[in-house]
Order: structure tokens, then sequence, then C-alpha cells
């Protein structure tokens, strides 16, 4: 119940915020974000894999590595988790719209505002970072 007064209230807060008007940030920086974020997820997701498949075979041989996979596979299977899953993907879905309206609006603020100040050194700095980070973190 307290979380649930809380979510209102939040978005309650929320929507005040952002009932006033933000300028539109422009397709190429919408643009340039959506492929931002999209590369890092498949970084996120490839060394998730890695680390999965490296930890996999070390924890079969172990005592403590079946005792995981069991309470893994307890949880998996338990009735409270499936129900807090599809409540908390529910509650996802809800506010999907409402984040996406949040991000425009950042990023047009962004766009606007801060753009023309520190945006040639963001983009510099995302680009030199980008060979470090296909090293450690390679997107594939």
């Amino acid at each position: 119940m307290k979380l649930t007064f809380a979510l209102i209230l939040a978005l309650q807060v929320s929507v005040c915020v952002w009932a006033q008007q933000w300028p539109e940030p422009d397709k190429e920086l919408v643009e340039k974000y959506e492929g931002l974020k999209a590369v890092f997820f498949k970084r996120i997701v490839t060394a998730w894999e890695k680390v999965k498949d490296s930890a996999q075979p070390m924890l079969e041989g172990t005592p403590t590595g079946g005792r995981a996979q069991e309470i893994y596979g307890e949880i998996k299977q338990s009735p409270r988790v499936e129900s807090t899953i599809k409540i908390i993907s529910g509650l996802a879905s809800e506010l999907e719209p409402v984040v996406d309206k949040a991000r425009l609006a950042l990023l047009g603020a962004y766009g606007h505002y801060l753009r023309p100040y520190i945006g040639e050194h963001l983009d510099k700095a995302i680009t030199s970072i980008k060979p470090v980070l296909d090293t450690v973190l390679p997107q594939a």
C-alpha cells in the first residue's frame, strides 16, 4: 500500500514538472541517442553472456554450484516470484509512455540549453572512449 501511494505521489509530481512545454529535440540528437543506447545494451548483454558462460562450467563441478542451481530452480518456479514479475512488467509497460515523454523532454532540454556549450566536448569524449570499450566490453 505504501509503495502504491509513493508511486502515485511520484507520478503526480512528475506530471506537474513535465506539464510545462519543453523544447523538442532534434531528430539527429534522438537518432544519435538511440544508437548509443542500443550499442550500450548490446555491450551489457554481451558482457553478461560472457560472465555467465565462464562461470557456469566452474559452478557445475562444485557442490555450491549445484545448490545454487537448485535454489535458482526453486525461485524460478515460485508463484510469488511469478506474480512479482508480472506486476513489475505491467508497471513497466504502463510507465513506458511517461518515461519516453520524459526522455524526449530531457533530450530537448539538453539540445536547447546544454548542447551548444558541451556538445562538442561530450562527442569527443564518447568518440575517444569507444576504442577502450571495444577492447574491454565489445558489442558482439
